[in-house]
């Protein structure tokens, strides 16, 4: 009965954002420095071997990242990483919340896919009221990064492979530059959470920044395609992706953007305290999905915490779940890292 009730007001979140748009499939080769070819699908397949065996490279952060740094009071703005092809997503933005009577610890906020402009600033708060600065860090194409033609972060998520993994990529560097900044502002302690796709950046950027000391991520899921594929909100994506590539193609182009690809290094690194929080009735991260991610852990022997609630994706950012989930949030990172 909860199920059916929970599953009944996911779908009723999904349709009352009804400017989705099934946009044109295409390979976006281009957007990772590939060559036009005949054979797209080995150019991907190799593509994809070669970033996850060489992730260290995939993922590696230039010593001038971060250049043109300007800040303006609490906001802060740099050049990110990757040079995309829309101008406007070419700077990344960022709004610091300081607790100044701590300035040894900190945690970089990511928000989830379409968050709008001032979304997870109550989480920063609470984390200054448990003492620890936040960083909250605007994804590639959300807000002031948003090309004028568009009306969500399509590019984010696109029916475009390269797009797509260019644009994860260039997600998790920002996020890394995010860490340098507090890095070099002093912060000694530094921790991360992530929702929903911010999720997904967050694990990619722990397991290729030693700096994150300690890690929340919220909305969990294996596969980076399946999610995609399976999932209620990104119906749309797979309605142009399912004409030219199957799943199976797709997880193994997506793979450098899945956390199921980096469980292995992930279990050969110092271990790091981190804690997994899924739903029981997400239609958005499939639950299915979700179990998989523990699975792997445990397989892999990496030490974790976690905690499964029973609601969905989007009725998680309601009462009484969003009071529960912040909390564990909260207390987790204010635990192992003051």
């Amino acid at each position: 009965m909860l199920k059916n009730y929970m599953h009944k007001k996911e779908r009723l979140f999904v349709e009352m954002n009804d400017n989705r748009v099934v946009r044109p499939f295409g390979w976006g080769i281009e957007h990772v420095g590939g060559a036009e070819t005949d054979d797209p699908r080995s150019f991907f397949a190799k593509y994809s071997s070669e970033a996850v065996q060489g992730s260290d490279d995939f993922y590696s952060l230039s010593n001038d990242a971060g250049r043109g740094l300007k800040i303006n009071g609490s906001e802060l703005s740099w050049d990110s990483a990757i040079l995309s092809q829309d101008a406007s997503n070419n700077r990344a933005f960022a709004h610091l919340f300081k607790f100044e009577k701590n300035k040894r610890s900190a945690v970089v906020v990511l928000p989830h896919w379409n968050a709008k402009a001032g979304t997870y600033f109550d989480l920063c708060r609470l984390f200054n009221k448990v003492g620890l600065t936040a960083l909250r860090l605007t994804l590639p194409y959300h807000e002031a990064r948003m090309p004028s033609q568009l009306e969500r972060a399509d590019h984010l998520v696109a029916p475009v492979i390269g797009l797509t993994l260019q644009s994860v990529r260039q997600a998790v560097l920002d996020t890394r530059s995010a860490v340098r900044f507090l890095k070099e502002e002093g912060y000694e302690n530094i921790g991360i959470v992530g929702t929903s796709i911010g999720s997904c950046t967050a694990f990619l950027a722990m397991v290729h920044e030693p700096d994150i000391k300690a890690a929340v991520f919220n909305h969990v899921s294996s596969y980076f395609a399946d999610v995609v594929w399976k999932g209620l909100s990104t119906y749309h994506v797979r309605a142009a992706l399912e004409k030219e590539v199957s799943l199976e193609e797709l997880r193994d182009f997506w793979r450098p953007i899945s956390p199921a690809a980096f469980m292995p290094k992930l279990a050969g690194q110092e271990h790091r305290r981190q804690c997994y929080i899924y739903t029981l009735y997400d239609l958005t991260f499939p639950v299915e999905l979700s179990r998989q991610t523990v699975s792997m852990l445990r397989e892999n022997g990496i030490p974790h915490s976690k905690m499964v609630l029973p609601c969905g994706h989007y009725t998680l950012g309601e009462k009484p779940w969003v009071y529960l989930d912040g909390y564990r949030i909260v207390s987790f990172l204010r635990r192992h890292l003051r």
